[in-house]
């Protein structure tokens, strides 16, 4: 098996890890994520449950009722720092989404196109940058009931907005 990634709130008090390479990569250009992150967007690097744990520690929960599929998104965060670390879902029990920035080296999982979704590019800031060969969604990945939407394939990078 390969080697863990470790990750870490600002303050050090929360520690987790997750085994090998994530199972997909979303980018979401969401409001909640845009909010949640204070940035353009989240990189979520999702990892079955069953392959994160945490280390030390014990996160806080925030839960919130996502408005776009109507489930509960818990968002685990250090109680002292406030660091947002990761993500679980309501919708997908067997997922943990981590806040990639809290992972030690958040350059060590694929991010390549064929392993990363570009989701709610609707909302995204007018100055992202979308790579070549992104499958880039208008909102989420699949409708509320699961059935998948296709992506468009960007066949060279594309600047939101424009």
């Amino acid at each position: 098996m390969s080697e863990p990634h470790q990750g870490r709130c600002l303050c050090g008090d929360v520690v987790y890890e997750a085994q090998g390479q994530p199972s997909t990569v979303t980018v979401c250009h969401c409001r909640f994520c845009q909010r949640a992150t204070g940035g353009a967007y989240l990189v979520d690097a999702l990892y079955k449950r069953a392959r994160f744990r945490l280390v030390q520690g014990q996160p806080a929960t925030y839960d919130h009722l996502s408005e776009g599929s109507g489930h509960i998104v818990q968002i685990r965060f250090c109680q002292r720092c406030g660091t947002k670390l990761w993500l679980e879902f309501q919708r997908w029990p067997d997922l943990v989404g981590i806040y990639a920035g809290t992972l030690d080296d958040p350059n060590g999982f694929d991010r390549s196109p064929a392993r990363t979704h570009y989701i709610f590019a609707d909302q995204a800031a007018d100055w992202t940058v979308m790579p070549e060969g992104a499958r880039v969604y208008g909102g989420d990945l699949s409708t509320p009931e699961g059935a998948r939407i296709a992506p468009l394939c960007l066949d060279a990078p594309r600047i939101s907005g424009q």
